[in-house]
């Protein structure tokens, strides 16, 4: 509260002439402080509070700005981050997760890894990324997600999730991505040295997809990184921190609604532009000839 408003709210009992000489300004200041016209609420900031709402609190400065100016309102980050210091609000951090879900399988003949060297994908469907992750549950028990994600435009294409990680886990989600989007030929699917990727059943299904296998190097994890880049966003916006699902079966619906829904559709991405997957690919389709 400035000195000024604890004049004016003071004035029931005490002259001003007392309030000023007591806080140290002048009576003239107060006055022409009073003369001056109300402050109006920014226009963004219904906006901003809004879409803070609307994402569970999952955006920060960077992606509220591009929210905001999708909607016409011009704010920068710092207005932002004064706003949501203000407002005693804070956006959701990721918080490092280290999951053991790679397992490789030495005795497996694998391919090479075929992004490397190789400008990054213009189109979706060119190039595919697999990794598994793994979901708390109550009691100390686990779950464990497999996705696949369009290396151009991040949307997940394809995912299961199960109480175990054999290869069926990565087949299932692969069998969804092929089915929904229908790759030509010659795509790149690509993977690190798990066992459930190096099988001989992923192996044959991507054979009879017609598509091409790529794999990391051994002991290489920057490889696959964009494959496990998500997983830390994904589960910091999904769980707060210490808690757990109660069942496989609702972390199956919080997991569905997240990834098809949410993230595909609607999260904004500093990778392309702060637009969603969707967007992405449909701004994609209408620049083609």
């Amino acid at each position: 509260m400035s000195r000024y408003q604890f004049i004016q709210d003071c004035t029931e009992p005490w002259p001003v002439q007392v309030l000023c000489r007591l806080l140290a300004v002048s009576t003239a200041g107060y006055y022409q402080w009073r003369q001056r016209p109300a402050a109006v609420p920014a226009p963004w900031l219904s906006a901003a509070q809004q879409a803070f709402t609307r994402h569970a609190a999952r955006y920060g400065t960077r992606r509220l700005r591009a929210e905001l100016r999708a909607e016409g309102h011009v704010v920068g980050r710092y207005a932002l981050r004064s706003w949501l210091h203000r407002a005693g609000l804070r956006a959701l951090s990721t918080r490092p997760q280290r999951p053991r879900t790679t397992v490789a399988d030495p005795a497996a003949v694998v391919a090479e890894n075929r992004l490397l060297g190789q400008p990054a994908p213009t189109a979706p469907n060119q190039v595919w990324v697999g990794d598994i992750t793994y979901l708390p549950l109550v009691g100390g028990r686990w779950c464990y997600l497999a996705t696949w994600r369009d290396a151009c435009s991040r949307r997940v294409v394809g995912w299961h999730l199960a109480a175990q990680m054999p290869t069926e886990l990565v087949l299932h989600a692969l069998e969804q991505a092929l089915t929904l989007r229908q790759p030509a030929p010659g795509l790149i699917i690509h993977a690190d040295r798990g066992s459930q990727y190096t099988s001989a059943a992923c192996r044959a299904r991507i054979d009879r997809a017609k598509a091409v296998p790529s794999f990391s190097r051994p002991g290489n994890p920057y490889d696959n990184a964009q494959a496990e880049a998500g997983w830390s966003t994904l589960k910091t916006e999904l769980l707060p921190p210490g808690t757990a699902f109660a069942s496989l079966e609702e972390a199956r619906l919080e997991v569905a609604y997240y990834l098809d829904t949410y993230f595909n559709l609607d999260r904004r991405h500093s990778a392309l532009g702060y637009r969603s997957p969707h967007q992405f690919e449909q701004d994609l389709k209408s620049t083609l000839p």
